[in-house]
């Protein structure tokens, strides 16, 4: 019987345009994403950079692109207005779901972004997604990302967790792969095809 859920953030509940940003930075002149450009990625989403180190980073390689062109080109991932990054009917579903099981939110993510996503949402709306949590786990506060091993056990520890009693949710294989190698029940959800509220049709809970 599963008790306890740990939802993925981004896909799982946003429909990100994940090629955006890449087609954003083309314009801005980049030839391609090379690994310095990886590397700059996953420490910032480590908390390992500050945001202006960051961009900075990135104009090693666009000298001519602003710091608001940058920052443009990597929120870009979010879905344009008058379009909101989460729909209406998903908040509803966590919130009945809030009522019969601890949920936590776990993301890969950066300041930038999550500053973004609470202004495009509105103060009101991005507190009530996030009070359907018991604890929210972002990657660039913990120096930690999915799917390493460390992030799932630090949660699992922290709250006491059954593994087999609680449920992860991502769209990333490779991350709900971990997460079973510890023994969590997993729903690696397949974008396009399935959305979260599809998850009371589940067998699983």
């Amino acid at each position: 019987m599963i008790s306890t859920i740990i939802f993925d953030f981004g896909s799982v509940f946003i429909d990100l345009d994940k090629e955006a940003p890449i087609v954003a930075f083309t314009k801005l002149g980049l030839t391609q994403w090379h690994d310095d450009l990886e590397e700059l990625r996953l420490n910032f989403e480590k908390g390992k950079l500050t945001e202006l180190q960051f961009i900075e980073g990135f104009q090693k390689y666009l000298p001519k692109a602003s710091i608001e062109d940058i920052r443009s080109a990597w929120n870009s991932i979010f879905p344009e207005y008058p379009n909101v990054p989460i729909p209406l009917y998903r908040l509803e579903f966590l919130q009945l779901l809030s009522n019969n099981y601890q949920l936590f939110l776990m993301g890969n993510t950066d300041p930038m972004r999550i500053e973004k996503f609470q202004h495009s949402t509105g103060m009101t709306f991005y507190r009530d997604f996030y009070q359907c949590f018991e604890q929210i786990y972002f990657s660039y506060e913990l120096g930690m990302r999915k799917p390493d091993l460390e992030f799932f056990n630090h949660i699992i520890r922290k709250h006491d967790l059954s593994p087999k009693r609680t449920l992860f949710v991502d769209d990333s294989k490779e991350s709900t792969d971990a997460a079973a190698s510890l023994g969590l029940q997993v729903w690696n959800i397949q974008l396009g095809k399935e959305d979260i509220v599809d998850l009371i049709k589940k067998e699983i809970l």
